[in-house]
């Protein structure tokens, strides 16, 4: 099992992956009228006044457009982001490059927490100019990167992947390329890269610190999910075996094994035929 972090040392989960994971859920064709994860992808987006994301998610989904939720949102949106720029023309006047950049982060922030990817770009490269240290710069990129692969959009991803690799070379520390790692093997996953994706899942499992993307049990679902693809037998035995508790282990090899029983009778039901 990983390390215990302090609460001060979690990046904060923005955005929110839950709510791509929802919306993905409804996009097939098991989940696309369950109305439950519509309920809580429809009420995550008005706790967090996600304008931008709730125009995305209508057009996906082929949802109706609720106007009266939309402008309300947006009328949220704006008070806000006037509020932070006012914030920041205060810090260019009157206050030091620190305040500076937290008052261009937090419209970052704000921007990526509503779900508004092309601003979050803009903000994010304002952002950076301002920002100084490996480290911190780091950290803005990692965001960057969770956009991307919030919104399936591989360019921003990686793009972004590339300048966390430079800034890692110049001197990451041992945080941040476990970080990159996780990142880089989630990414791979995404575009199949099978072979790749183990090698840096299974190098961070015991180091794993990424809750801001991805909680642990998945995680490791993940890892065995692209062992059985890639590895022989006895090496994904003794690999995982060697870094994951008996007990933990068990319990996952469990569930890939659903996951895989269950992809398998749903593709041949598709061509008429069952498992059973």
């Amino acid at each position: 099992m990983p390390g215990e972090i302090l609460e001060e040392d979690k990046m904060e989960k923005n955005p929110d992956f839950q709510h791509a994971q929802w919306k993905f859920l409804l996009e097939t064709p098991e989940f696309k009228n369950d109305t439950a994860t519509a309920k809580s992808l429809l009420d995550a987006i008005k706790t967090d006044d996600m304008a931008p994301y709730y125009e995305v998610v209508c057009k996906d989904l082929g949802w109706n457009v609720d106007a009266t939720l939309l402008a309300e949102m947006k009328a949220k949106n704006e008070k806000k982001l006037k509020e932070i720029d006012d914030q920041i023309t205060d810090a260019e006047k009157n206050l030091g490059s620190t305040e500076v950049r937290e008052a261009y982060f937090a419209k970052f922030n704000y921007l990526c927490r509503i779900g508004n990817k092309t601003a979050s770009e803009s903000a994010f490269r304002l952002c950076f100019e301002k920002t100084v240290g490996n480290g911190n710069r780091l950290d803005l990129i990692f965001q960057m990167i969770r956009i991307g692969l919030f919104f399936n959009d591989l360019d921003i991803t990686t793009r972004n992947l590339d300048k966390a690799r430079s800034l890692v070379e110049e001197g990451g520390d041992w945080d941040r390329r476990n970080r990159l790692k996780v990142y880089e093997g989630l990414h791979s996953l995404s575009i199949r890269d099978f072979q790749k994706a183990t090698t840096n899942l299974l190098d961070t499992v015991s180091t794993f610190t990424c809750y801001e993307i991805i909680d642990y049990e998945t995680f490791i679902t993940y890892v065995v999910l692209c062992g059985m693809l890639t590895l022989e037998r006895t090496k994904l035995k003794a690999k995982v075996s060697r870094l994951i508790p008996y007990p933990f282990c068990a319990k996952i090899f469990v569930t890939v094994v659903g996951i895989v029983f269950s992809s398998l009778n749903f593709a041949l039901r598709s061509s008429g035929r069952s498992l059973r």
